[in-house]
């Protein structure tokens, strides 16, 4: 058995257990219902764990993981910048997904 992934934002979490499932790797949860230890335990010891059953998946696991990651933090990213709208140049905020002047959806790249 090997530690796959952990991560205190549930969502990715989550997340990583559904693509392993729809995948069919096999995987254990430590912790999952140890949130409510919180206070009691360090929070760190609290976090949701996700063990690999079986090393062979490992390399397909870990690409799993990585895509999933590196989707959150690309979102992220693109959540917290401004962008110019490519059809009147209006300079929007990173909040708007469509121009707040014209309604031009946001290009996914910016």
């Amino acid at each position: 058995m090997i530690k796959l992934f952990t991560s205190h934002d549930s969502f990715l979490v989550q997340s990583v257990r559904s693509e392993l499932d729809a995948l069919a790797i096999p995987y254990m949860v430590k912790n999952e219902f140890a949130g409510g230890a919180i206070g009691e335990l360090p929070w760190q010891e609290a976090q949701q764990e996700l063990w690999l059953l079986d090393e062979g998946w490992a390399d397909k696991a870990h690409r799993v993981v990585d895509a999933l990651v590196s989707n959150r933090k690309g979102a992220e990213k693109r959540e917290a910048t401004e962008w110019v709208c490519a059809t009147c140049d209006e300079n929007n905020g990173p909040a708007f997904d469509s121009c707040w002047h014209c309604g031009q959806q946001r290009p996914l790249n910016g």
